[in-house]
């Protein structure tokens, strides 16, 4: 089957349709294992339309999208952050925000091709490694950041909506 994924930066026309996907990955991605209340309110107060455009062009946020032909399929989210205090000793890092797949693209080599082209940009950065959180109980996640190199160095707490979940840092090593 003819699969191609091509993958670019986003642009700040994008802004729209990187909310509206961002908030349908991220909705399918919990809602089953979240209260509709919990999501509602993160929905609401820190994953709102507008919060989630005003990220598009921000200097040092970094957004590749991912297409299958026409169609927007998955986008990762980096950022210049400060490294949390799992990252020790501290080392010049990216933060992997997000890499959200459609439901429908899942498992079709969307994931691979972003995560493949976020540790080329962070090289490119001369970053010596990416950092992430992922809820701990997402095991499909935590699954294919383990098959990509990164190890759990800690854990923080994320809110949703009420509930205090459990992120596990991770950290991938980029190798030069």
């Amino acid at each position: 089957m003819f699969n191609t994924i091509t993958i670019r930066l986003a642009q700040p026309q994008d802004a729209a349709t990187i909310a509206y996907f961002s908030r349908k990955t991220f909705y399918e991605s919990f809602a089953e294992q979240n209260s509709r209340r919990d999501m509602e309110k993160f929905l609401k107060l820190q994953f709102s339309v507008k919060s989630l455009m005003a990220e598009v062009g921000r200097k040092q946020n970094t957004i590749l999208l991912a297409y299958r032909f026409h169609t927007l399929v998955g986008y990762a989210l980096m950022r210049e952050t400060k490294n949390p205090p799992e990252i020790n000793p501290p080392v010049r890092t990216l933060e992997l925000a997000r890499l959200y797949v459609d439901k429908s693209f899942i498992g079709n080599g969307v994931g691979s091709a972003l995560m493949k082209e976020c540790i080329t940009q962070a090289r490119l950065k001369a970053k010596e490694a990416l950092w992430l959180g992922v809820w701990h109980e997402n095991h499909r996640a935590v699954e294919f950041y383990t098959k990509w190199g990164f190890q759990r160095c800690g854990s923080k707490i994320f809110i949703l909506g009420d509930d205090p979940q459990i992120d596990w840092v991770m950290k991938k090593d980029l190798q030069f």
